[in-house]
Formats: C-alpha cells, structure tokens, sequence
C-alpha cells in the first residue's frame, strides 16, 4: 500500500474510539488524506474495520465507559482477529502491557511499560521536534500531560524518541504515540498507520 493519493483508492477501513478524548481531531486527519472512517462506540462498531484509533482523552475515563458499553472484550477480541491499532497518549496507556504510577488495567496488546502520570498534572502544551525513522525531515510532537514509555520489549522497534524516551513505538501492526500527531498539520503519522495496515 502507498500513501498519498493512492490511500483513497485502497479504501481502508478506519474506526476511532469515541467515547471521550481527541478523537474528532483524528477523524479530521484521516479526512485530508482521503480516508473514511466509522467512530466506535459500541461493539458492532468494529465489523468490518481495518484498524481502530484509541485517541488521548483520559484513559481511566476510556476505560470505564468501555466496560460499560461491553467494548473491552470486543477490541481484544478485534486484535486477535488481526485488526491494526494506533493509539497516542492515552490511547497508548490502553495499549500497553504494563501501566504504573499509578497502575491501571489495560489491554496489554504491545510491549511496553508505560508511566502514566509522569508529567504530574499540568496544564501547558510543548511542541518539540526531532528525528524520527518515518522520514528525513524532523517530526513535530505536540506532547499534553504525557505519559512516558519507560521501557520496551524486545521486539518493539523505536520510531522516535524525545528526552531519552521512547514517543513512537511499533509492534508489527500496532503503532502507538506519547504525543498527538493529530493536532498538527503533518500526515506521517497518520501515514504510517495506514501502511501497516496495507501490510
């Protein structure tokens, strides 16, 4: 699969979580690439979908709501069936195989530890850039209240890493950030998403 143009032609099927959180902000970037997506609220949401996006938010709040509406089992039940996951700052959290500080459940699908309230409570944003392997040019991060992935698994490839931390992290079909590439303009991102999902 390329990116690009050729995204509206291969036509994949994108869900977003949406039961709090950012995820309007996602459905916006998938809309200049071409892409149509479905948001997810309920288990019948997920048929028929190529991949799913847990946006930032709250993860706590993520995971009350998807207990209540009998989400949990259906997404697990999703990555098991091969389905593609990308989930940024707290979608990373409801990712990761081990949630500390303080410890939370969570879907445990990529094999990262992560530290959830690293960054205590603030309220400021911070755009920084750096090198990433999506591309030559240096990536922009928009990082709010972000969690920090404090150690990974062997077979987890680094993508991008800010203050000795790793901030884009794969696990074959599983992308996951600390930042919000959906609030910037960039489409690497979101374009890299779409490629593993090709794959």
């Amino acid at each position: 699969m390329r990116v690009g143009r050729d995204l509206r032609l291969v036509n994949p099927q994108i869900g977003i979580l949406a039961v709090q959180g950012d995820y309007e902000a996602h459905a916006k970037a998938l809309e200049r690439l071409g892409v149509e997506r479905t948001y997810v609220r309920r288990p019948d949401d997920l048929e028929g979908l190529d991949g799913i996006i847990l946006p930032g938010g709250e993860s706590t709040t993520h995971l009350k709501v998807m207990a209540e509406e009998s989400l949990w089992n259906a997404v697990k039940k999703f990555a098991t069936d091969g389905g593609a996951f990308f989930g940024t700052c707290a979608g990373a959290i409801l990712l990761a195989r081990e949630v500390r500080a303080p410890a939370q459940d969570s879907l445990g699908l990529l094999d990262i530890s992560i530290l959830r309230n690293a960054y205590g409570r603030q309220l400021a944003s911070e755009v920084r850039t750096g090198p990433s392997k999506l591309r030559e040019k240096p990536l922009e991060m928009v990082f709010i209240r972000a969690p920090i992935i404090d150690s990974v698994g062997s077979g987890v490839e680094i993508l991008a890493e800010d203050a000795g931390h790793p901030v884009l992290v794969q696990q074959g079909r599983i992308l996951a950030s600390t930042f919000h590439p959906e609030l910037t303009d960039d489409p690497v991102v979101h374009e890299h998403f779409l490629r593993l999902i090709g794959e």
